[in-house]
Parts: C-alpha cells; sequence; structure tokens
C-alpha cells in the first residue's frame, strides 16, 4: 500500500475468526492489505453449522485464490430431490448453471474453518485466539481498538488490554458480536413463532443413496426435513417444524431415528454415531447499515439470516469479497469515496433482499397448511424446478446477486442492446462468462481475463467489442488510450470480425458471437467495464468513450 503506516500497527484488524471472517482475512492478503485477525474462542467451534458453498461464491472465492483449497475436502452435490407429503417432484439438477463452479460444496463450517486458517497461514499470517474486542474509538484517520485476552474458559485475564490502531476496523463477530451493536446500528430481531428446529449429525443408513451428490428434502404435514451430506461420511438430518408437544431441549438420537423413519417413509433407516445433536428457534433482521464511517460489518456481524436454502454464510462470502478490493484501492490511494462507500449500498441493500426472500422460503417450507400443500402439490406436476421455487428461490446458487443501484453503475447502453438476446446484463449484474479463443488457438475463458486481470490483485477489466465489425480496430484503439491514465484498467478485444495488432491489447477471438451474444452485443461495437468481484460497473458504444473516460474520473484517482 501507498500510504504511510508510521502512526498505524496495521492497515485493518478484523474482529472474528469464522468463515466470513477468515475469507475477509485471505482477499485482503490476496490484494496485498495488511491486517490483523482477532477470534475469542482459543479453538474453532467442533461442529459443522453452515457447510455450503454455492456457485457464485465459489467463482468469488476462486478470484481471491482460495476455491481449490476448500474444494479439496468437499463433497460436490449434482442434485436436489424433494418430495412433497410423500410424492417425489422434479429433481433439481444444480449443476445445470453457467458457471465454472456449478457443483455445489459441501463440506463443514470446522472444516472450512481450518482450510481457510492455513491458507491464512501461508501468506504469513495467523489467527490471533483468546482475544476479545471491548472497545474501539474512531476519527478521521483511523480506529483505535481495545483488547482484552482471554483464559481458555473464556474469562478475561488480569493483564493490561491491548491498544492497536488501524484505518479500518471490520466487524465479522457474528449476529451477537460486538461490533453492530457499539456502532448503534443493532436492530430487534423478529422470531417465528411456534416453530423449531431439531438436528443431528451423524452416520445414515436408509433405502435411498447415501451417495455424496445429492440433497434430500421432505415436505411433510408439520415441517420441512432435510439430509445432507457432511464431510468426514456424516449426514446432516433436520426437522423445521411445528413445535406442538415437542420438548425444548435438544433431542435424543432415538426420537431423531423415529420422526426420520415417520418422515422419510423408510422404517428402515438407521442413525449411529452422532456426533452433533442441536435444536433451535429461528429469527432474522437485517442492519440499516453495514458501515459507519471507518468501520465495517461483513455477514453475521450485520444480519440475523434465517437457514433457508443455505444462504447466510454465502452472502457473507460476498461481503468479504466486495470489501477486500475496495480497501486495497482506497490504501493504494486510487479511489474516489464513492469506491468505498459503494459497499453499504450494495450489500445492505443484498441483505435486506435476500432476508425478504429467505421469509417467504420460510413461510413457503413450515408456514403450509392444507391449502397451500394442496397448491403446491398440483404446481409440482406442471412447473419445472418446484423444487426450488417452493424454497423461496429459483437461483439458489446465487448468480442473479446484482446491485442495480449501485453509484458504481453507469449504464449507456440500453436502447441498443440485440433485443432477440433476452435479458442481457447490465450494470450491477454479473459479467458473464463465455469461451473464446487465445490468438494461440487455445480456448480460454472471459473469467479468465474478468478476474485478476494483471495476475494478482485488484485489477479492472475493459471487454471491448468490436461488434464483427472488420475496420473498426483504429476505433477500438483510441478508446483504449482514453483510459491508460489508470494502469489498473486492463483491455481485451473481443473480435469476431477485426484483425488484432501483434503488438496492441491482448486480443481474444469470438469469430463464432459466443461472448458477444453473452453480453447481448451481436451488431454493437461496445466498451464494458468490469470490477474486481465480476460485476460490470460501465457499459457504453463504442461511440461514447468519452463516457468511459469521464466515469474513471469520477471513481478513480491518478497515479
Amino acid at each position: 500500500m501507498n500510504q504511510n503506516n508510521t502512526d498505524f500497527d496495521t492497515d485493518v484488524i478484523i474482529i472474528g475468526g469464522g468463515p466470513v471472517g477468515l475469507t475477509t482475512a485471505c482477499a485482503l492478503a490476496h490484494h496485498g492489505v495488511s491486517f490483523r485477525l482477532f477470534e475469542q474462542h482459543h479453538k474453532p467451534k467442533p461442529h459443522s453449522r453452515a457447510n455450503n458453498l454455492w456457485a457464485r461464491p465459489q467463482e468469488l472465492l476462486d478470484s481471491i485464490g482460495i476455491r481449490d483449497a476448500l474444494a479439496k475436502k468437499a463433497y460436490k452435490i449434482k442434485r436436489v430431490n424433494t418430495l412433497l407429503n410423500g410424492r417425489p417432484t422434479d429433481p433439481v439438477e444444480v449443476s445445470e448453471v453457467s458457471s465454472p463452479y456449478s457443483e455445489v460444496l459441501y463440506s463443514g463450517q470446522d472444516v472450512i474453518e481450518k482450510t481457510l486458517s492455513e491458507q491464512i497461514e501461508s501468506k504469513g499470517y495467523q489467527v490471533e485466539r483468546g482475544r476479545k474486542l471491548i472497545d474501539f474509538t474512531q476519527d478521521e484517520h483511523g480506529v483505535t481498538v481495545t483488547l482484552a485476552t482471554l483464559s481458555e474458559d473464556g474469562e478475561e485475564k488480569d493483564i493490561p488490554h491491548e491498544h492497536l490502531k488501524c484505518r479500518y476496523l471490520i466487524g465479522a463477530d457474528g449476529s451477537d458480536g460486538f461490533v453492530r451493536q457499539a456502532l448503534d446500528l443493532d436492530f430487534e430481531p423478529e422470531y417465528l413463532p411456534n416453530r423449531m428446529n431439531r438436528q443431528v449429525d451423524a452416520k445414515l443408513e436408509w433405502r435411498r443413496s447415501t451417495d455424496a451428490d445429492q440433497l434430500w428434502f421432505f415436505y411433510y404435514e408439520k415441517g420441512f426435513c432435510g439430509v445432507l451430506p457432511v464431510w468426514g461420511g456424516y449426514h446432516r438430518l433436520f426437522f423445521l417444524a411445528d413445535d406442538t408437544g415437542i420438548p425444548d431441549r435438544d433431542p435424543t438420537l432415538e426420537e431423531m431415528q423415529s420422526i426420520a423413519r415417520e418422515v422419510t417413509e423408510d422404517s428402515t433407516l438407521t442413525l449411529s454415531d452422532p456426533i452433533w445433536l442441536t435444536h433451535s428457534r429461528f429469527s432474522h433482521g437485517v442492519s440499516s447499515h453495514y458501515t459507519k464511517e471507518r468501520v465495517i460489518m461483513v455477514g453475521d456481524a450485520g444480519h440475523v439470516a434465517l437457514p433457508i436454502g443455505g444462504q447466510g454464510m454465502n452472502a457473507g462470502l460476498h461481503d468479504a469479497v466486495g470489501i477486500a478490493w475496495r480497501l486495497a484501492m482506497v490504501l493504494n490511494d486510487s479511489a474516489e469515496p464513492v469506491i468505498l462507500e459503494s459497499y453499504d449500498t450494495e450489500r445492505c441493500g443484498e441483505h435486506q433482499r435476500l432476508d425478504e426472500q429467505q421469509l417467504q422460503g420460510f413461510k413457503n417450507v413450515v408456514y403450509r397448511g392444507r391449502v397451500k400443500d394442496t397448491a403446491m402439490d398440483v404446481a409440482a406436476r406442471f412447473i419445472p424446478n418446484i423444487g426450488a421455487l417452493i424454497q423461496g428461490t429459483d437461483d439458489l446458487q446465487q448468480l442473479s446477486v446484482a446491485y442495480p443501484d449501485s453509484p458504481l453503475n453507469e449504464d449507456h447502453l440500453g436502447g441498443i442492446l440485440n433485443p432477440l438476446k433476452g435479458n442481457p446484463p447490465r450494470s450491477g449484474d454479473r459479467a458473464p462468462d463465455a469461451t473464446v479463443i487465445a490468438t494461440d488457438g487455445s480456448s480460454t475463458s472471459l473469467f479468465d481475463h474478468i478476474y485478476n486481470p494483471n495476475g494478482q490483485s485488484w485489477g479492472w477489466s475493459l471487454l471491448v467489442f468490436d461488434g464483427r465489425q472488420a475496420d473498426i480496430l483504429p476505433k477500438l484503439n483510441d478508446a483504449i488510450d482514453k483510459v491508460q491514465s489508470w494502469p489498473w484498467i486492463h483491455p481485451r478485444l473481443i473480435l469476431g470480425a477485426a484483425l488484432p495488432d501483434k503488438k496492441g491489447p491482448i486480443a481474444l477471438s469470438d469469430l463464432d458471437d459466443v461472448a458477444h451474444n453473452a453480453y447481448g452485443l451481436q451488431n454493437t461495437a461496445a466498451l464494458i467495464l468490469v470490477r474486481p468481484d465480476g460485476h460490470i460497473a460501465f457499459g457504453s458504444s463504442i461511440d461514447d468513450a468519452d463516457k468511459l473516460e469521464a466515469y474513471c474520473s469520477r471513481l478513480f484517482k491518478k497515479p
């Protein structure tokens, strides 16, 4: 980072060593930002808790170089099976989505945390355990934090508090953490009445498949059941149901086996060797903001999520990657304030949208009743992918997460996009992938150039489409020249007809319109600027290159 750290102990302090805090640390390290990460527990929690990674978060994890390490200790899910009151609906083939990581990864939160901790250590950092944030103050230059040291049993040791100063503080300390309350951004969660979740992680034997490449969901009269693989040869069975007559305590293995046999209609189902039995009730809510001056929240620190579709941790991973590249640019003195300010607008807004979606999904799951069950049963006979729709969303993979109201958006293509190409991506949307051909004749993908276009950090990608116009190369090069003042913008020519100069920018052939069609640009020469997290920021025709230059002047500082 370019800024002088003389008066600071580190650039960023992260409070909380769960999956989202650890991912934030990995992302900061990837971008060359110094940090320290504090966690009050001396050891990771031994149970799996959150355990799945959907396609879009995997793309983001890959962009910071840690997805493959997580995939090595995860089961790859291809299918979701759903039964409605004993009758199967059409399975959802989760791998049939447009992503290089279409197979969902299932492992366990304990496994994920161990893997991410190892990644942090490989980058020269560590999780500093047994340290608790008890206070912080901030001014226009930085944040001073006060940390206590805890014993193994969680009691504060009788030793002096430590005071550290950083430029930014990130709260990743969970839904009951200190940071949100101290920022006066707390909220009263809404509790969902008359429902309880009972859960077990154990070895499973039944007459359905125990292959670890699929999930099972059962909608039954009193609630909803899931059967999911957990790393190490175990399965998780959970039952979200009416709590009438159910004792308010952790269930026994015998109780779980009994209800599992009833719900799955398999009298042979056997559970053994349990490693976790628990029960819980549910609430939800979202903070009004995710930032306040130099303090930022990620993941559960800013919300209480419902466990529908395994979206909570995955949403937090968007936070982690999204804040890291912004802080890297700010600390490199390359970004105007709007870059960092946009995080709150985007991610707080997305958490609020997701909260509404999950609430609807929860109501569909456990507040059904006979009338809704009958309607769902009829719909299941005619609507494809009903197994996804009845869980509140037809995009479990989070590929449709977008920021239509982001202050970083600027779109000048609305009136000229090809109307025959369906709904082409706009500013704020995830930039789609497409196969293109490198100059040596090998196949490559746009993702290989959108993420880390400079090979290591927070570069932005400028996709320059020729619109299948053979004589337009000089105009394309003139447009590229207008952004030469910002060396982190990396141009890529996408050529359907024009021939590239050997000494020009990297050129990718698109003779069959695969990439042009993905962006709705078959006959349009256009400029598409893509952010480090793979979302489209700016779009215009090649004739509006001056608008691209003005856009960059609004967002970026010049070196």
